[in-house]
């Protein structure tokens, strides 16, 4: 496993490097700066704002500054946030968005995962058929579409839930339910699949003919092997969910990092970009590592190469 651990660190280094230049170079391609958004700065005005950010100099001089300063683990400045580092604007915004996505990750699978055992086990009956239409309707409907939904009933008509901020565990609600409906429906449709292909291997038949209760047949044989392809959507589950809930963020006006993605996006952020860019990617890139030795933890059987 070692060196297997190893060769992924190697290429996770790999693919964020590729990411980081990819995202340099479309950035300088896209029309406009970051100062073209000012009150008509003067041509003497923009040329100092050019020299101070080192933007005057070519883009591949750009490219190999940042990346210098990028293994001295250094994003630099916010170009439209002046005097706050990048670093600390990622770090302040992630707090947030890291407790509503873990939140309604954690939902999602405690959600997911019973209803796609609960599917399984009353196959073909009208439990069933009433879990896999809400899954569809789950995957087939838009978070943002699900979270005008929720503010209409639940802040327009009946008055019970806040719509914007993080004050309370009240706000926490609709940005949790509109984040977590998606995935929470896709683990149970997940869950019913391999629940239905573990229930019909010989084992699982010998385990009944030996008279053990339908319980401990479920949680002691087949959970540990249907739950696997659980495990491996956990990485792109993290991925969905942070930036999933940039939108979720903008419509609740939650402070958190998915305002701050858009908002350099918008306002030609450079370094607010990169280091946004970098530092998602990184994440994606280290769950889903942890995803696979996660899978060799729950079932030894598998072999890493």
């Amino acid at each position: 496993m070692g060196k297997y651990i190893v060769k992924r660190v190697i290429m996770a280094v790999f693919t964020i490097w590729l990411v980081a230049t990819i995202t340099f170079f479309i950035m300088f391609l896209v029309p406009g700066g970051p100062f073209l958004a000012e009150k008509s700065p003067s041509p003497a005005t923009l040329e100092a704002l050019n020299r101070k950010y080192g933007l005057d100099q070519p883009v591949i001089v750009q490219y190999k500054n940042y990346m210098l300063n990028l293994l001295k683990g250094e994003f630099g400045e916010s170009i439209k946030q002046r005097g706050r580092t990048v670093g600390g604007i990622i770090s302040t915004g992630f707090k947030v968005s890291a407790r509503v996505g873990g939140i309604a990750i954690l939902v999602s699978v405690l959600v997911g995962v019973p209803l796609g055992c609960i599917a399984a086990l009353n196959r073909g009956k009208w439990l069933d058929s009433l879990i896999n239409v809400i899954a569809t309707f789950g995957i087939a409907v838009p978070s943002f579409i699900l979270s005008t939904v929720l503010m209409m009933i639940f802040s327009v008509k009946l008055k019970l839930l806040p719509t914007y901020g993080l004050s309370s565990w009240r706000h926490y609600i609709m940005p949790v339910m509109a984040l977590s409906f998606y995935p929470t429906a896709y683990i149970s449709r997940l869950m019913r699949t391999s629940m239905l292909d573990v229930l019909g291997q010989d084992y699982m038949r010998t385990a009944k003919a030996k008279g053990l209760s339908q319980f401990k047949m479920l949680f002691k044989h087949a959970l540990r092997n249907a739950i696997l392809p659980v495990v491996t959507y956990l990485g792109p589950l993290i991925a969905y969910t942070l930036t999933g809930s940039f939108v979720i963020e903008k419509i609740f006006t939650v402070p958190g990092l998915g305002n701050e993605f858009i908002s350099s996006i918008t306002g030609r952020d450079y370094t607010m970009i990169m280091g946004t860019t970098i530092f998602l990617a990184s994440l994606v890139i280290i769950m889903n590592l942890l995803v696979d030795i996660a899978y060799k933890i729950i079932d030894p059987r598998i072999k890493l190469k």
